[in-house]
């Protein structure tokens, strides 16, 4: 577990200043989950209660739209957060679900961790508030791309983003998050 939670702490210190004594303390809070390649973390309808920190492994944020079909947002690689972070700090039930793709480690972050780091760090409320930025910019990014590129575009910001997601991920959850289907994905990506 030692070492799982070096990764987190790095990954944390780039966000803010923090000492042995706080990381102590602090980290004493964590735990490691081991998911399963498939398994949900997350089911939508269900309440957030942890920020996950991948540390090993692949995670899918999806929602299933009104017709039935699944709708990728957001993919979350190693050392990256995911959560659906409204219904985690509003405490209400969860619009997506978060499903490993491959067999995933994570560091998990409960609601009263989150808010006591406000209290044992003396960069905690930064820290949260950096959270919660990252998670902003996540949704804007999604949104722009959307409205601003074209398919091509956004497969190409992907594959520059990500340069391995075509051996790591399904083609189907890629068409899904670039918004297009698969025989159009499988165009673009034949196009190069």
């Amino acid at each position: 577990m030692h070492h799982k939670l070096e990764t987190i702490k790095e990954v944390i210190s780039n966000y803010i200043e923090i000492n042995e004594e706080e990381w102590r303390s602090y980290s004493s809070g964590f735990s490691v989950q081991t998911f399963r390649k498939k398994e949900i973390l997350l089911a939508q309808g269900h309440l957030c209660r942890d920020v996950f920190f991948v540390v090993e492994g692949l995670l899918r944020v999806f929602f299933v739209d009104g017709e039935g079909e699944e709708k990728t947002f957001h993919f979350s690689f190693e050392n990256t957060f995911s959560a659906d972070y409204e219904s985690f700090l509003k405490k209400m039930p969860s619009n997506y679900s978060i499903q490993a793709l491959e067999d995933t480690t994570v560091v998990l972050m409960s609601y009263d961790m989150l808010h006591g780091g406000y209290k044992i760090l003396r960069n905690g409320e930064k820290l949260g508030r950096l959270l919660a930025e990252e998670y902003f910019f996540i949704f804007n990014d999604k949104i722009q791309a959307i409205y601003t590129q074209s398919p091509l575009e956004r497969y190409n910001r992907l594959i520059q983003k990500f340069p391995n997601i075509l051996q790591r991920i399904p083609q189907h959850y890629i068409a899904s998050y670039l918004t297009i289907s698969s025989v159009h994905l499988s165009r673009l990506k034949n196009s190069y």
